[in-house]
């Protein structure tokens, strides 16, 4: 899959008059090694990690790149944070549950929401394109058990988190 990931980019950057680099490439490596979602901060305190001489600025050229060649999905998750999502390619309907309080985010597929939507879109005298789902709630963990593991990994790793309503 990373190989093609690489294809299509280099594809992309072609028509844009732009070329391969070995920043790029170190970018997409370390992108495309999970399916986890991350932010453009997260990203580059990985690749900051690794021998790539990539700058920060490069990281978010790339990202605008990735999310413009719908290599990468962006998702607003509000409050000014925004995260990546790699694994977009191969589930392009799936949608998200983002906890409110640790900021965890969970990828979900329901069929129900694939029919909802090609039904509303074609009453309405419109073709599905793409959607997305956002559902923002308190994590159960936290709300039974008064602490949660994913708050506090997230608070030991420095991990920006959702302002508390």
């Amino acid at each position: 899959m990373l190989a093609e990931i690489h294809d299509k980019l280099n594809l992309f950057l072609k028509t844009k008059g732009l070329r391969s680099t070995p920043q790029r490439n170190a970018i997409i490596d370390i992108i495309f090694e999970s399916d986890d979602h991350f932010t453009a901060d997260e990203l580059w305190d990985r690749i900051r990690k690794t021998n790539s001489k990539a700058s920060r600025a490069t990281v978010y050229r790339t990202l605008s790149l990735l999310v413009e060649a719908n290599l990468l999905h962006e998702i607003d998750l509000g409050e000014d944070i925004k995260t990546y999502d790699p694994n977009f390619n191969d589930k392009p309907a799936h949608n998200h549950l983002i906890c409110v309080d640790c900021g965890k985010v969970i990828e979900f597929e329901d069929n129900h929401l694939e029919l909802l939507n090609n039904c509303l879109t074609k009453r309405l005298g419109f073709l599905p394109k793409s959607q997305s789902i956002r559902i923002e709630a308190n994590c159960e963990e936290l709300r039974t058990k008064g602490s949660c593991s994913n708050l506090i990994q997230a608070r030991l790793s420095g991990k920006r988190l959702p302002k508390k309503r």
